[in-house]
């Protein structure tokens, strides 16, 4: 979690590291996952893939986020022209649910403009995942290390994830950036000391992850698992959005400890999985996860199956301070299989930058067109799964 994205908790903030679908899910081997009663789209609002320039092919993979309480004209301008995929919310563009709730009413405006050919809603998420790490005011109430160490664990994850659910849904926001499922090993470490994991033991933030997936996504909230393939055993310091971190855990340990819970995950649907950008050298020596198709598709497609959207961690993060310009960064997280950049720096111009490099990226062949078309279309049939 970037040190720059504020997070709440209650009303204060604390800092640390609509409109029916034209648009079609087109069935394939890495379209998402079948979604829940609840965000099922409507058949008779589905038509067929639409005609995009490259801008707007570039632009759907992006996620934007922007400063202050007051989405900027250029944000609403790419929205518009069907240049965005989605917007980010931190705790600085929050002063208030009514206030939050207006600026989402504006942006699914733009949205509804007759220059967007994309004819599903926006992506609109933020961090809720409860206890200090929430942007919203309000549930989920518990900490996930707080939910198990709960009498009735499972019922508290429950109760967590229906409350993210209401909470966001509440405001018009449909995607939490939520559950995490580290498995922490120390007391005070990278996840334990802002009590951001479930538990020491895997089966145990398996079952609770996939509780709160569950109980989120019937809420018409699309949940996302992060961050994988695990930062449990990160230290305390060992924060990849300030620094590049390498993970040195076996082969052994990643698949029966740090990846367990994902198993659990995708047996429940969730529609994204977020990916971190850690270094594991077991499963690759040189690059972060989230640039290394080793992981994203041999370890979470192929390994795990999972077949819904992958998203990245901030592109602006720390740890990649290796790979140069953030449009360079975002071709290379595209061509290790992420769907969609994440760009958290509440910068619009990040973003910008960002659908560059993928148009670019295109335009050259350095990006597969048919990998970067079965992402597009991932990303389309997310959306086109949420309600309005």
């Amino acid at each position: 979690m970037p040190k720059h994205r504020p997070l709440v908790a209650g009303s204060h903030a604390k800092e640390h590291s609509a409109r029916r679908s034209a648009y079609r899910p087109v069935a394939q081997p890495n379209s998402a996952a079948p979604s829940s009663p609840a965000t099922q789209p409507s058949p008779a609002a589905q038509t067929r893939l639409p005609s995009l320039s490259a801008a707007q092919r570039a632009g759907q993979r992006v996620i934007y986020s922007y400063p202050g309480l007051t989405p900027p004209g250029r944000l609403l301008w790419l929205i518009r022209h069907g240049e965005a995929a989605g917007v980010i919310f931190f705790g600085g563009n929050i002063s208030s649910p009514s206030q939050i709730a207006s600026v989402i009413g504006k942006l699914k405006k733009a949205d509804g403009a007759s220059t967007n050919p994309v004819r599903t809603p926006l992506l609109l998420m933020t961090d809720q995942e409860g206890g200090e790490v929430k942007r919203l005011p309000g549930r989920p109430f518990l900490s996930e290390k707080q939910i198990g160490e709960a009498k009735n664990p499972g019922a508290a994850a429950t109760t967590a994830g229906q409350g993210a659910g209401a909470n966001l849904r509440g405001v018009g926001m449909n995607v939490n950036l939520a559950p995490v499922l580290d498995v922490y090993r120390q007391a005070g470490d990278f996840d334990d000391q802002f009590q951001r994991s479930y538990s020491k033991n895997p089966r145990v933030a398996s079952r609770l992850g996939a509780d709160f997936i569950r109980a989120q996504q019937r809420r018409g909230v699309a949940a996302t698992a992060k961050h994988f393939p695990g930062l449990g055993a990160a230290t305390k310091n060992e924060d990849t959005d300030a620094v590049p971190v390498t993970l040195n855990v076996s082969l052994a340990s990643l698949h029966n400890t740090d990846e367990y819970p994902y198993k659990a995950a995708i047996a429940a649907g969730v529609k994204l999985v977020m990916v971190s950008w850690a270094v594991y050298p077991a499963l690759d020596r040189s690059r972060p996860a989230g640039l290394s198709a080793h992981i994203v598709q041999g370890q979470l497609r192929t390994r795990l199956g999972f077949k819904g959207v992958t998203i990245t961690d901030a592109i602006e993060a720390g740890a990649l301070r290796a790979y140069g310009s953030i449009s360079n960064r975002a071709e290379l997280a595209a061509g290790a299989g992420m769907d969609l950049i994440l760009c958290a720096a509440q910068n619009v111009a990040e973003g910008v930058s960002c659908r560059d490099g993928l148009q670019s990226g295109y335009a050259s062949g350095k990006l597969n067109h048919a990998a970067y078309q079965a992402a597009l279309t991932r990303v389309l049939n997310l959306r086109a799964g949420l309600p309005q």
